[in-house]
């Protein structure tokens, strides 16, 4: 497991040779931090499955985009608020799902693994301050959006059937949980087993394709837990999930309990 940018330091908007993270197992595959967002680029278009406010839902992907901002923004139009900081950082607005976060991009997990004709590259910013349990009785609001607590930017070279990226997609949710739960990480209002947080996001990209571009050898039909690739998802997801909390600790006001 890896938080490459936890101790490192760089001039405002610049980001410096120990700040860009490249995958060691997906060639071009690279994880830049500058001072405000973390910027994740693929060499391949990926066809992606997201949550995210901007270029969410099902769409094709050249990058991933997870901005940093204060614990109380909110904004009625949060999707044309990370377009304007994409202009303004001159980042291409097509082809691009954007995150917010109020966790400190320092805090950034990462962890790749090979695993049956794939790459799977996790990246996960986490906190728990608005930390939640699904199902349970608690407040509820009308729609609005606030910044996400826990982002996850899920990354496979490979080749997935549309169901199997649906399965994908539910075994980092299952294992986000697992990770809470094993870490005693309780609802703010009634004190259960926290599920996640109130905005947490997610977003995969699948490259069709293997990690040099040349044609997947296999085509994955399922994700789930019972498959290879499903059991690498659930172990990176834990792993960063777990990780970017527990360098979280220490930190003013931050308290997994």
């Amino acid at each position: 497991m890896s938080v490459p940018f936890l101790h490192t330091e760089s001039q405002v908007g610049v980001p410096s040779v120990s700040e860009i993270y490249s995958s060691k197992l997906w060639s071009g595959l690279t994880l830049t931090k500058f001072d405000a967002y973390l910027l994740l680029e693929s060499p391949q278009t990926l066809h992606s499955l997201a949550s995210s406010i901007y270029g969410g839902g099902m769409d094709r992907i050249d990058r991933a985009v997870n901005i940093y901002v204060d614990k109380h923004f909110a904004s009625d139009d949060p999707a044309a608020e990370i377009q304007a900081r994409l202009h303004h950082w001159r980042v291409p607005t097509q082809r691009t799902a954007g995150l917010l976060t109020a966790v400190k991009l320092s805090r950034a997990s990462i962890i790749e693994q090979e695993t049956d004709h794939a790459v799977v590259f996790c990246c996960t910013t986490a906190g728990v301050g608005n930390s939640a349990r699904a199902a349970s009785s608690r407040t509820v609001f009308s729609a609005a959006y606030s910044p996400g607590t826990i982002n996850i930017m899920l990354c496979i070279a490979g080749q997935l059937t549309p169901y199997a990226m649906v399965n994908a997609l539910q075994t980092a949710v299952e294992a986000k949980a697992a990770a809470l739960q094993d870490l005693g990480v309780k609802d703010a209002e009634n004190g259960q087993i926290a599920t996640g947080t109130t905005t947490d996001a997610i977003v995969l990209g699948v490259s069709g394709s293997n990690p040099d571009g040349s044609s997947a050898d296999k085509i994955h039909a399922y994700a789930g837990t019972a498959t290879k690739l499903g059991d690498c998802i659930g172990r990176l997801v834990y792993g960063t999930v777990t990780e970017s909390l527990l360098a979280g600790e220490g930190e003013a006001g931050s308290c997994l309990l």
